[in-house]
This record gives C-alpha cells, structure tokens and sequence, in this order.
C-alpha cells in the first residue's frame, strides 16, 4: 500500500528560527510525496493589491515557481529569503514534494491555528524568537500559541548560537491514546 500524501505547513517570516525549523523539516520530516507549504501572515495594515480580495480566506496558493518571480513576490508585499527558497526548491526535485505558498493578513498566532485547519495540514513546523519567560508572558508567543492551538502536530525549531533544539508536542485527536 502506497504511503498517504502529507501536507506539512511551514510558518515563516525568514528570521534565522524560521529558516533553521525549514531546514529541519526538509532534512528530517519531508518524504518523497509531501505537500509542504508555505504560510506568510502579514500584518492587518500591510499593503498588498489582493488583500481585499482574500483577506479573510488568504490568497490562493502559490506554486513555488511562481512564488519565485519578484512581480508575484513584491504583489504580495514579501521579500523572501533566496537561501529558504532554494532549500525548497532543491527538496522539491530531489524528494519530488509539492511547494506551494500562501498568504494570510492579520493576527500571526490566529492565522497560524486557521492555516493548520484551512490547509488540513499532517504536520506544521516554525521557529521561534526564543524569548525568556518574562518577555514572553509580556509580549506573547507566536509559537507557544500554535503549540497549544494547532490541531496537529507542531514543531518549533529555536535557532541558537550553535545548535538547533527542536520540541513537539502531538495532538492526538480521536486516535484512543
């Protein structure tokens, strides 16, 4: 019997947390026959030509070729990293995975949680800031949120001077664990 299609969502913002936790997922997580995508989430007040458009659905998704071109990128009002897209452009030849991207405007951590069920994903995987306790109880956490909130499985990856340190926590839903 043939192994299911997965759909691994990937929260980025191409800060060092968010390309490490990438990395991670193409080298660890990523069979042959993924789905992986990418999940932006800009601000309310962003400016992008289609936002109005999509603001409570997202955009469309966004093949990686196409997601590729600067006219579609500086469209959605994104400069994304070339390091991050060439690691899913090689995974997607090599591993022969799907890569598509998608765009949400508003709040990260809500937007993250409404990706997860929007995109029915298997699997998401982002960074994180790594903030203290205190900075976190003040300022709030992206991550710890999606941890918490996500109906699948989460990883969140923290890129440090020198290692990457990668926890999970799994959501087991009606599986009788």
């Amino acid at each position: 019997m043939a192994a299911e299609k997965r759909t691994i969502g990937m929260g980025m913002d191409y800060s060092p947390s968010s390309k490490a936790a990438a990395r991670w997922a193409v080298d660890n997580l990523v069979m042959a026959g993924d789905r992986i995508i990418l999940v932006h989430v800009l601000p309310k007040g962003a400016d992008a030509t289609h936002k109005e458009l999509w603001k409570s659905t997202g955009s469309p998704l966004i093949p990686l070729p196409e997601f590729m071109e600067m006219n579609v990128q500086a469209r959605y009002g994104l400069n994304p990293d070339k390091e991050v897209l060439e690691i899913l452009q090689a995974a997607s030849k090599v591993k022969q995975v799907e890569v598509l991207a998608k765009i949400y405007w508003g709040d990260a951590r809500e937007k993250l949680c409404e990706a997860v069920d929007d995109l029915k994903a298997d699997s998401f995987v982002l960074g994180c800031r790594g903030l203290g306790p205190l900075k976190r109880a003040l300022l709030g956490s992206v991550s710890n949120y999606v941890v918490n909130n996500a109906t699948c499985p989460v990883t969140v990856g923290t890129f440090g001077i020198s290692e990457l340190r990668l926890f999970e926590r799994m959501v087991m839903f009606g599986s009788g664990y």
